[in-house]
């Protein structure tokens, strides 16, 4: 017959947190948000980490280039969606990891007998104000000059102009060389003046450029997430079906982080995947793996799948309907305390540690940090993310609000056919049923903005738990569970706020 676990399978919703001793020293700007995203043993240090414990969800409407970029720069990791062809999702890697690199490769160049047409035509495309000048016009020619909109007047001179007369050749330019570091390219600037310094190589061939802007923006945003060469930081979702051609394809294109996409990774398709992988790879990369809700699933992708960290989570999602559909699942807070007990037992008797992903079931700050003090290393989050202004999705205007579209990836509209294996009578590039919704969210703000508010809000609780990092935060966690009146007790049920209609005079 079948086993039946008596505990009730609970949400986030149902605990609070039992403030702890706070000390001097316990002030938020004394926190550490950073946490480990790879496995590693006993005594050593993890080989990626991120700097807060904010990851998206591997959604079409979510996790886009301009997602990754804005999450990458207060220290958080995207995971681009992979229901794409794989060369769209390569381009998708690329593109953050040209963003802002330090040392950036050259994409918008010009030849010196190019117009100052083309060169506006250029700028428009490119959005880059600052044009290399080469001999052959590529990013990596030879340098003779470069090119500014600070060099000539759009409205006043004559267009069909040579871009050689117009530029500042190279005998005028301030230019570093092969194998400067950034902080002495930085300082050349500086002494200089200058917004950009191309780099260039004994030949004169350009190698890269370095501007000012980047080094301010640095400056501004000190959590950015980096890889070795200064490039922003960006994971990438995968699936069982295409991982021979598409992992190559995403390394090869920088991706620092992959992830296994799945509902359920409780499975024998996703341990060969990950196995496949550390064969073709040992360590040097980092996968991850899931969706799971129990121990037995952990320690499977633990042991048997060698998974770097694993998800936790099925049906909890705010547009997942996988519960609903095929009865499977589990509440995401005793899902998430059954593999954080299973994560600390083979912790302890191995001596590696598996980093524990809570995907899903977080419907506002407070769930985000009940999640982490529960256990969970990181979280990912969809609609969270979808409902800023870095969601790849475009604007709706519903009843005078702005709203973005929002959907599953188990839904028809995200035609990830390859994601759910619903049998052969399934192939036909159709899903019989769906585990997801097509849906609008309110627009709130930017990636920056919205998540300042929840991590303002996550330091403040492990100051009140005499924690200083998420280790502590866990391990001096104390939760009570809570009543619906205890639950009422909490709100605003007895009084009128002034968010609402105040009472009219009779």
């Amino acid at each position: 017959m079948a086993r039946i676990i008596d505990e009730v399978s609970r949400t986030f919703s149902e605990y609070l947190l039992i403030p702890r001793l706070t000390s001097r020293e316990h002030q938020p700007k004394n926190v550490s948000l950073k946490t480990p995203v790879s496995r590693f043993r006993r005594g050593e240090k993890p080989k990626f980490s991120i700097n807060i414990p904010f990851v998206t969800s591997s959604m079409q409407s979510v996790s886009g280039s301009e997602m990754a970029i804005a999450l990458a720069r207060i220290g958080g990791l995207a995971f681009t969606f992979c229901s794409q062809t794989i060369e769209q999702q390569v381009a998708m890697v690329a593109k953050v990891k040209m963003h802002k690199a330090g040392f950036v490769q050259s994409d918008s160049n010009l030849r010196p007998d190019n117009t100052l047409a083309d060169a506006l035509a250029l700028r428009k495309k490119s959005g880059h104000s600052t044009m290399p000048v080469t001999e052959d016009g590529s990013g990596n020619g030879t340098f003779v000059g470069i090119l500014t909109d600070k060099d000539f007047w759009e409205f006043e001179d004559n267009l069909s102009g040579l871009v050689r007369d117009y530029m500042t050749p190279l005998a005028s330019v301030v230019y570093g060389t092969s194998g400067i570091t950034l902080h002495d390219a930085n300082m050349l600037l500086r002494k200089h003046k200058k917004e950009c310094l191309p780099i260039l190589d004994n030949k004169c061939n350009l190698q890269s450029l370095v501007f000012k802007k980047d080094y301010f923006d640095h400056m501004n945003n000190p959590y950015e997430l980096l890889d070795a060469q200064k490039r922003l930081a960006v994971g990438a979702g995968v699936n069982t079906h295409d991982y021979e051609a598409r992992v190559p394809a995403l390394i090869k294109a920088g991706a620092d982080v992959l992830c296994f996409d799945s509902s359920d990774g409780y499975t024998e398709f996703q341990k060969d995947a990950i196995l496949w992988c550390r064969k073709k790879y040992g360590d040097s990369v980092i996968v991850g793996g899931g969706n799971v809700v129990d121990g037995d699933a952990f320690r499977y992708l633990a042991e048997e799948g060698q998974a770097d960290f694993v998800k936790v989570g099925i049906g909890g999602g705010s547009i997942c309907i996988t519960r609903e559909q095929k009865g499977i699942g589990r509440g995401q807070a005793s899902a998430l305390m059954a593999v954080v007990a299973e994560r600390d037992k083979y912790y302890n008797e191995t001596g590696i540690y598996i980093p524990v992903c809570s995907d899903g079931g977080l419907s506002n700050d407070t769930q985000i940090i009940i999640a982490l003090a529960m256990g969970a290393d990181f979280v990912m989050m969809g609609r969270y993310f979808a409902m800023t202004y870095e969601s790849p999705t475009p604007k709706v205007s519903i009843g005078g609000r702005m709203y973005k579209p929002y959907w599953g990836e188990g839904s028809n509209r995200a035609r990830n056919w390859q994601r759910y294996n619903q049998g052969a009578e399934s192939t036909e590039n159709q899903l019989k049923f769906e585990e997801g919704v097509d849906a609008y969210v309110p627009i709130v703000g930017s990636v920056k903005d919205v998540t300042s508010v929840t991590l303002t809000k996550l330091r403040s609780t492990m100051c009140n738990m005499g924690s200083l990092n998420l280790k502590e935060f866990t391990d001096n966690a104390v939760l009570t569970r809570i009543s619906e009146q205890s639950f009422v007790e909490g709100g605003t049920s007895t009084v009128t706020t002034l968010d609402k209609e105040r009472p009219r005079d009779v």
